[in-house]
């Protein structure tokens, strides 16, 4: 008796099948609506540090990684770092699901599959965000700096062969990202998974300025970052590469800079609103 033959086909069907089945579990749902609650948390701690910066009052530029030492400072600090921890663990996991079930209907073609491959890549990045959380809350780690963790990365980059090359497509791809962010702004694209049955006529408007806001404002850090990195693979010093933290702090040096810096700070801090509203109202699977 012949066995059946299993064709890659099958495999992928049934992966996906299994990831639209824990999309359904009530449990996935609340990690994952956890998840959209403590990633906007983090971004508005990014941006309320940002905006003490502009106004002169404190604070720090600074990026996701950063703010969470801020967290475990406040009374409770613990115990609030390690909901927060459970919550970014729950964002990366429900990327993972998001990209294997294709619940936006990317598809198998080669752009389809760069996008789905982009969700899991963030999910690995907030999955080693929520381990990070964990090691500061309760063996007193502290967190990384992106800025040298980037300009260690570029330095690894520009010793290969066409380590150049290779850093300026990592900043046209920053741009490029940056440019997407906009895009999104300006269509207010987000607004396909936003259950917006549920929300009152002005509740939608309001979160849909809310979302272009952040968007907008991710937009012009990804294109600074993408500018820097490209300076570095020009100039072959991994020192002009930065990350979230030293864009903002690049603002802060431009004419007008606190107000620069102010504006992209409030956005950053819409951006992490609108990751709270999503939440409440984010469509989970189908």
């Amino acid at each position: 008796m012949r066995g059946r033959k299993f064709s890659t086909g099958d495999v992928g069907g049934q992966a996906k099948q299994t990831a639209r089945e824990a999309a359904d579990n009530p449990w996935v749902e609340g990690l994952a609506r956890a998840g959209f609650a403590a990633k906007g948390i983090v971004y508005s701690l990014v941006g309320l540090l940002a905006a003490q910066v502009a106004i002169g009052t404190g604070g720090r530029t600074t990026d996701a990684q950063g703010v969470l030492p801020t967290i475990v400072e406040q009374p409770f600090g613990q115990v609030l770092l390690t909901l927060v921890a459970v919550g970014l663990l729950g964002y990366g996991l429900w990327r993972m699901v998001e990209a294997i079930a294709d619940f936006e209907h990317k598809g198998h073609d080669m752009k389809g599959l760069l996008q789905r491959s982009s969700y899991i890549g963030n999910g690995l990045i907030y999955l080693g965000l929520a381990l990070t959380a964990v090691q500061i809350a309760w063996a007193g780690a502290s967190a990384s700096d992106s800025d040298a963790a980037s300009r260690d990365w570029t330095a690894r980059l520009l010793a290969q062969p066409f380590g150049q090359w290779l850093v300026g497509a990592g900043g046209a791809l920053m741009i490029g990202l940056g440019v997407y962010q906009f895009y999104r702004a300006y269509k207010a694209s987000f607004k396909r998974q936003l259950k917006l049955g549920d929300m009152s006529r002005t509740e939608e408007t309001w979160i849909i300025r809310i979302g272009r806001f952040g968007f907008a404002a991710r937009g012009v850090v990804f294109a600074i970052i993408g500018f820097f990195f490209i300076q570095a693979a020009r100039q072959s010093n991994p020192d002009q590469a930065m990350g979230l933290g030293g864009a903002l702090a690049s603002l802060r040096q431009q004419p007008y800079g606190a107000w620069v810096l102010g504006t992209v700070a409030i956005g950053l801090l819409a951006y992490g609103i609108f990751f709270m509203v999503q939440a409440r109202y984010r469509s989970i699977g189908q």
